[in-house]
């Protein structure tokens, strides 16, 4: 294509019809070219009305305004911002480097739009249809905008860069032929990557995407095709937030980013846009994989809903985040892993967690729980039963520790004891016997006041026997005066001497007992101390 002449007309050869004119002209004042009928049925981009030569221009003169257009009107700055025209042919600025601002408004492609490693200053096409978008290794020093838009065919923005926010809210996004509708592996966005309200048809990928500043999906329906993941996400990295959550007029922000006051409207001042105005939940249909990603602040899954089958994960493996929100919707299939994850503070509700060996936490840390509603202790021993179909004592160990550090000490034993009960049917015959004779006798240690109970039952009871039948002195004449309740004391307390048990020769039947006693002894005021000492360390 030849050269711009320097006057600002079209090049030899180019015949400009009556739309593309006034667009080149609208280009050198930096004004927008509306095309728009003025009747929101036959402006729809997505409607099946034809739009005519009039409103009509071709990709060719688009690319040659962007790449090689004429030089702007004095005190004025050149830019393409279209609104209501027909683009037909194919848009290809790939390579390219756009320096003019564009913004495309309720446009409609007749063919896809190539952005591969183009370099844009700012690009919007706002409420568009556009067959497909590719943009792999795309670059732009302030925002990339698709809001409203529909792209049947697919976007894919693998390894973009993109100078400040990223905005897909309201976006609908097919897949094609294809199994991803959103492919954005490697992606960097310096801001925002807000995409509330998204519908999209087909796999969202975002592997290893780097986002400085937060990750929006408000009210998002994320759909996956053929039992493949509805998100795909390993190793991303979010500075601060990332919110799967539901979009409502009290939920969803409105405005995040530094999008300047003259750029898109957010959220859209007409009435065909439903941003805001209603509550919609954040839906996955198919599997969700963010396994090994950083979230700076939080990872918020609050409201949402999972529809998984019985094959697929909402898998969180070894995420690292000072805070995990999980209170979703029970997922009805599926399982939600968390094996490896590292979080400080974990909220969350008995409602939201899978049941029937739906959960997998085996090395999942957390510091401080943070219930949301009512979480007794019974139920969150179901909890770590539901996560650990068989025996594991990591995961009581976990939680008996962040109650130990909460100060619920009381808790803590119980988890503890129940760790012990768990462990015990995993052991032979034999060593079953004997745990169950702990439990009932000990609590395994867990409940020393139980313990105390047993020595006063066991004083009391060796009290009543012996003072029925006293024994014979070792040695006449040197022996104490007796008393039964001093001498089963006696027996009971071990290192503690008071001079009655080494004075006194029961037999037969009385021996045994004797024996018994100290042996019982032994036990349970081991448990006691034991129990006393944990309580004042803890004091």
């Amino acid at each position: 294509m030849s050269e711009v002449p320097n006057n600002g007309d079209p090049p030899p050869g180019i015949r400009l019809t009556t739309a593309e004119w006034g667009m080149w002209q609208a280009f050198r004042n930096g004004s927008e070219h509306d095309l728009r009928s003025g009747e929101a049925e036959l402006d729809d981009p997505n409607g099946d009305h034809e739009w005519g030569p009039q409103r009509t221009v071709r990709a060719r003169v688009v690319a040659l305004l962007l790449l090689h257009g004429p030089p702007p009107l004095l005190g004025r700055v050149a830019s393409l911002q279209l609104t209501g025209v027909y683009i037909t042919g194919r848009l290809d600025l790939s390579g390219g480097t756009v320096e003019p601002y564009f913004e495309f408004r309720q446009c409609r492609f007749e063919q896809e739009v190539l952005l591969h490693e183009c370099r844009l200053v700012t690009a919007r096409m706002i409420d568009c249809h556009i067959p497909r978008l590719e943009a792999a290794r795309m670059s732009t020093e302030g925002d990339l905008h698709l809001p409203r838009c529909t792209i049947p065919g697919g976007v894919r923005l693998t390894d973009a860069s993109i100078g400040t926010d990223l905005m897909l809210n309201e976006m609908t996004v097919g897949r094609g032929e294809r199994v991803r509708s959103l492919s954005a592996d490697g992606i960097q966005v310096a801001q925002d990557l807000q995409a509330s309200l998204m519908l999209a048809q087909g796999e969202v990928s975002l592997r290893g995407a780097e986002i400085g500043g937060s990750l929006f999906m408000y009210g998002s329906v994320l759909r996956g095709c053929n039992g493949q993941y509805a998100l795909y996400a390993p190793q991303m990295t979010v500075e601060h937030f990332a919110h799967f959550a539901s979009s409502g007029p009290r939920q969803l922000p409105v405005v995040h980013g530094t999008t300047p006051p003259g750029g898109t409207s957010w959220p859209p001042p007409d009435e065909h846009s439903h941003m805001v105005r209603r509550v919609k939940r954040f839906e996955c249909t198919g599997g969700v994989k963010l396994d090994d990603g950083r979230f700076g602040d939080s990872l918020v899954l609050d409201d949402a809903r999972f529809n998984l089958q019985r094959d697929q994960e909402l898998s969180l493996r070894r995420v690292q985040t000072p805070e995990l929100c999980f209170t979703p919707e029970r997922p009805g299939g599926g399982r939600v892993v968390l094996a490896g994850a590292t979080v400080d503070n974990l909220v969350d509700r008995v409602e939201s967690w899978p049941v029937d060996e739906g959960l997998w936490m085996a090395g999942f840390t957390y510091q401080n729980l943070i219930p949301r509603g009512p979480f007794t202790l019974a139920q969150r021993l179901r909890w770590l039963e539901t996560a650990t179909p068989e025996y594991a004592p990591e995961p009581y160990e976990q939680l008996a520790a962040v109650m130990r550090n909460s100060g619920e000490d009381a808790d803590a034993r119980a988890v503890l004891l129940a760790k012990q009960r768990r462990r015990r049917e995993t052991l032979p015959l034999a060593a079953k016997l004997w745990g169950y004779l702990q439990d009932w006798t000990v609590a395994y240690g867990y409940r020393p006041g139980q313990a105390a109970l047993w020595m006063a039952v066991l004083w009391a009871s060796g009290a009543v026997l012996f003072a029925r039948q006293p024994p014979d002195p070792l040695k006449p004449g040197e022996s104490p005066h007796w008393n039964a309740p001093l001498y089963v004391l006696d027996l009971l307390l071990p290192v503690i001497d008071l001079g009655q048990d080494s004075r006194w020769k029961p037999a037969g039947a009385y021996q045994w007992t004797a024996a018994a006693l100290i042996m019982l002894g032994w036990v349970l005021a081991t448990t006691v101390a034991a129990g006393a000492t944990r309580l004042l360390r803890r004091q």
